[in-house]
């Protein structure tokens, strides 16, 4: 079967350690940084690899995946001819992503001018589009305190909606940072466009940085953490998407009786009077 985010989630909850420090120093060894840790974690949950020695995860990897990116250019990972995803490490519970010089994407575009060209070339097959998951990770003192799965097309407008006004605004900010005589990069803001999406979830500091709402304040109805203590895992995606995965691995999850597939409709990114479809899965630690 395909690798892919049902096989990766069955893959975490069997492998039942949330704990990044003790999984980095029995599979990483010398791997101390929580991010770093956290990108491994989330690759050898897609590879089936978590219980892998880290000289045998490269090999694992490079059947899996066509692209594994860099800090300054997305997406993270993207499995083989399949969909693509942005892990991003959050400090506190409920803080935005910060997203720096990106906007939000329901997608992943070929033409895209951020994505580098070992991207846009990483497979036999040209490709135009790609499926986007965001991976976001909460972890305190090592330990993973939730996950959480969302599909682009959940969470961002089209973008086309972000582009309009990040590149006339990129245009703005350079001119203010070339008439103060400072260096691409450096802090200047000069103000903000709060309520950019229809959603109204996401902002852009007027430095070229955008930022959107942590999806657990987006979905607050439907993801609640019961227990602090406990890790807890979350996966929202449309429901003609979770149908396009193999049966094998929805019948898995399902099967589990730990974590819960159910049903529920969602505003629409691009259009809040209308509702979508989707499936959300769920699981807590016991």
């Amino acid at each position: 079967m395909p690798n892919n985010i049902l096989s990766a989630i069955s893959n975490i909850v069997s492998f039942g350690t949330y704990n990044l420090k003790s999984y980095a120093s029995t599979y990483l060894i010398r791997i101390n940084a929580v991010g770093e840790q956290l990108e491994f974690y989330i690759k050898d949950a897609i590879a089936d690899s978590l219980k892998f020695p880290k000289d045998k995860k490269e090999v694992a990897y490079s059947k899996v995946f066509s692209y594994l990116g860099n800090q300054n250019n997305p997406p993270d990972i993207i499995i083989k001819n399949s969909d693509a995803f942005e892990i991003k490490k959050i400090e506190s519970p409920k803080s935005a992503l910060a997203l720096n010089s990106s906007p939000p994407k329901d997608k992943l575009l070929s033409n895209d001018i951020r994505i580098t060209n070992a991207c846009r070339n990483c497979e036999a097959n040209k490709w135009a589009e790609k499926d986007l998951f965001y991976i976001i990770g909460h972890a305190v003192g090592g330990k993973i305190k939730y996950l959480f799965f969302i599909q682009g097309t959940c969470y961002a407008a089209d973008h086309n909606v972000y582009d309009k006004i990040h590149n006339p605004i990129k245009k703005e900010v350079d001119s203010v940072i070339g008439s103060l005589g400072l260096e691409r990069g450096e802090t200047v803001e000069i103000g903000k466009v709060k309520r950019v999406d229809p959603l109204g979830i996401t902002e852009l500091r007027i430095r070229g940085m955008w930022q959107i709402q942590n999806p657990l304040k987006v979905y607050e109805n439907f993801c609640k953490i019961e227990d602090n203590d406990q890790f807890h895992l979350f996966a929202l995606m449309r429901k003609d998407k979770y149908a396009s995965f193999p049966k094998e691995d929805s019948k898995k999850l399902e099967a589990n009786k730990s974590i819960l597939v159910k049903d529920i409709k969602i505003k629409d990114p691009n259009n809040p009077s209308k509702l979508i479809e989707a499936k959300l899965i769920s699981f807590r630690e016991r």
